[in-house]
């Protein structure tokens, strides 16, 4: 009988992260032992929008570099983990059958979203992973039922893994260090996000842009928090297991739903 395995959310920051020490960089480098091995990865990854759900079904995805303005060094970077076709089918499947359409995707590698926290979390690179995308335009309730629908996956051993940032406002990260203080109102929205997860406010969460503390400040667009709802509506209880900054303007909380 397979582990069921929960679902998470990470922030996973900058690419840099993976070669600049910091206090997220030690987590995600922890997490994946503590996790144990799943049969397979589903990773929903900001960093890949479309008109529609879609998902990869490369067995061997190349790994893409999606990003300008770092070091030179993470762009000779390459996560090697074997694609799955028939999770990815699955996948689909699986949101077909709750109603929600998706496109198989044979041709796309792994963005950063994807690669950058599973470098650190399984750098042995031996799970099966496919990504799903995610459907801006269509806001937090849509991404909420994309996570209905794939809450069966984690009865059959499969991780799922929402890779986003819980805030992210880049016009308040370049020109401040790593380890800059928390800006205060990054800190309010954070602290909002937790203790909603926390009592199980999923109303509150699916309207944080009108109920949460600088919502559009922390979020100018939503792509990167919307792969927290595809989490949350695995199911389960939610809560943080990790909390700290980067550049003063990146939450990097982290959050688990059993």
């Amino acid at each position: 009988m397979n582990q069921k395995f929960p679902a998470l959310f990470v922030s996973h920051g900058a690419p840099s992260m993976v070669i600049e020490p910091c206090p997220t960089r030690s987590f995600l480098e922890r997490l994946g032992e503590k996790l144990g091995t799943p049969a397979g990865i589903v990773c929903v990854s900001a960093h890949w929008t479309t008109r529609e759900p879609r998902v990869t079904t490369h067995p061997h995805p190349p790994t893409i570099h999606d990003f300008g303005g770092f070091a030179e060094e993470l762009h000779h970077l390459e996560y090697r983990a074997p694609g799955n076709p028939q999770l990815g089918e699955r996948v689909l499947s699986l949101l077909g059958e709750h109603g929600l359409g998706g496109e198989p995707d044979p041709v796309r590698g792994y963005d950063h979203g994807a690669w950058s926290p599973l470098m650190l979390m399984y750098p042995q690179a031996q799970v099966p992973l496919v990504e799903l995308s995610v459907q801006p335009h269509l806001g937090p309730e849509h991404h909420l039922e994309l996570g209905r629908a794939l809450a069966a996956l984690r009865d059959e051993g499969i991780l799922v893994l929402a890779s986003g940032s819980t805030t992210h406002n880049l016009a308040d990260f370049f020109g401040r260090s790593l380890d800059a203080a928390p800006l205060s109102y990054a800190r309010d929205f954070a602290q909002w996000l937790k203790e909603g997860i926390e009592a199980g406010r999923v109303g509150d969460l699916l309207a944080y842009r009108e109920r949460a503390p600088e919502a559009v400040r922390n979020h100018p667009t939503p792509e990167h928090l919307l792969p927290l709802f595809v989490a949350l509506g695995t199911g389960g209880k939610g809560r943080q297991i990790h909390d700290a900054y980067t550049y003063g303007a990146l939450s990097m909380a982290a959050f688990r739903w059993d």
